[in-house]
């Protein structure tokens, strides 16, 4: 027996609550300037509705946008009455578009890299972009239950009543299926194999069973699923075979050049350094461009100029511990300092984030800087800074 869209979506929204979605939005519209970090749809809700008056192009059922329009707003462009879209992701263009392409059949898309490659970015933003809502969201641990993709119950409910639609607590995947949204599924190898599993029926048939009641909940169209995954983690819990073919891979690689890592990270550390108040990033680009070099330098085992090889840390210096170094430093320079983001702002945090293992990478840390950074050209304060903070 089926599961009616209208009865699932009264478990969802219980009696009385009609309108709620509209006034909980209204709240966070109102309030976004209080809120330390507003979801993808509320952020950048003057972009998406300048895009959806604009897209005149065909849309999948239940879609906010067309997959066009998706992709411009992950990318950025300019619209043809000269709206300016930002872009949120700065990489290969055919990667996004494959994504979202993706995301129009009937396959699940799987957003694989290392760690820091902005693969949660990514996955909120198509989501907030395809369905209006990022936040049908199953964060992965190692404790994450069946019932947090399946269903769980109000127990009150089930010992009073016994099982029933109203003792029914929906996961966001059921949800998801129900309206026939996009949801996510964050560092799905860290979620033990078992639990994995619960997703191969919901990928494969549609439909998540409810044995306790002799019911189903079959998936509306418009429907879909986003995971994200590290490759660092394998065999942490790798995915089976099985569950693997149902879903569509797409690895997001580390930024290709220098300055397309320097922009990510200004560009980043300038919107959270809005909402925390801190100091306009133009004003450290050059110490950006130096916390930029120094992973990327140490993250390939060889300098800018491919002379000298070096040997890396056990860390991962992706572009997201860069974006937390600078933006430190920024709060450093905001309520110690002058305000202007300096070397001294971000030494401490390089050391943080290069040595992980006391020994070995204090070792390898102490010779990048003897060996490199004292002989560069322009990096004095850089060094006295590093050395000060390393002694």
């Amino acid at each position: 027996m089926s599961v009616p869209v209208e009865s699932v979506e009264a478990t969802i929204r219980p009696p009385g609550s009609e309108g709620l979605g509209e006034g909980v939005s209204a709240s966070v519209s109102e309030s976004a300037g209080e809120v330390l970090r507003p979801h993808a749809e509320h952020a950048f809700a003057a972009e998406l509705a300048a895009l959806a008056a604009q897209d005149d192009r065909p849309r999948p059922v239940r879609w906010r946008l067309s997959p066009w329009a998706v992709a411009t707003y992950l990318l950025g462009g300019t619209l043809p009455d000269g709206t300016v879209i930002t872009p949120k992701y700065v990489g290969p263009r055919r990667i996004v578009e494959v994504a979202v392409t993706t995301l129009a059949t009937d396959r699940a898309l799987l957003l694989l890299g290392v760690p820091g490659t902005a693969k949660t970015w990514v996955s909120e933003h198509l989501a907030a972009a395809v369905s209006g809502d990022s936040t049908l969201l199953v964060q992965g641990t190692a404790g994450t239950p069946e019932e947090a993709i399946r269903y769980g119950w109000n127990y009150a409910q089930l010992l009073a009543h016994g099982p029933s639609r109203d003792a029914l607590v929906p996961s966001p995947v059921m949800r998801a299926m129900a309206e026939g949204m996009t949801a996510r599924v964050e560092e799905l190898t860290r979620i033990p194999a078992d639990v994995q599993d619960t997703l191969i029926t919901i990928l494969s048939e549609k439909v998540l069973p409810i044995p306790e009641l002799g019911q189903e909940v079959q998936a509306v169209r418009g429907f879909n699923l986003i995971a994200t995954a590290n490759d660092r983690d394998r065999g942490v819990n790798e995915l089976s075979s099985a569950l693997r073919r149902r879903f569509n891979t797409v690895v997001l690689p580390l930024p290709e050049s220098a300055d397309a890592e320097v922009d990510i990270v200004s560009r980043r550390v300038d919107q959270i350094g809005r909402s925390l108040d801190l100091p306009a990033v133009p004003e450290g680009i050059d110490e950006i461009r130096r916390v930029v070099t120094v992973f990327r330098e140490l993250r390939d085992g060889v300098t800018a100029d491919g002379r000298t090889k070096l040997k890396s840390p056990s860390g991962t210096l992706s572009t997201a511990e860069a974006i937390s170094v600078v933006t430190g430093g920024l709060a450093l320079a905001a309520h110690f300092g002058d305000g202007i983001l300096r070397a001294s702002d971000v030494a401490a945090g390089i050391l943080g984030a290069v040595v992980r293992d006391p020994a070995a990478d204090r070792v390898i840390w102490q010779e990048y800087l003897e060996a490199v950074v004292r002989e560069r050209d322009g990096w004095k304060d850089f060094y006295r800074a590093c050395r000060e903070v390393s002694a």
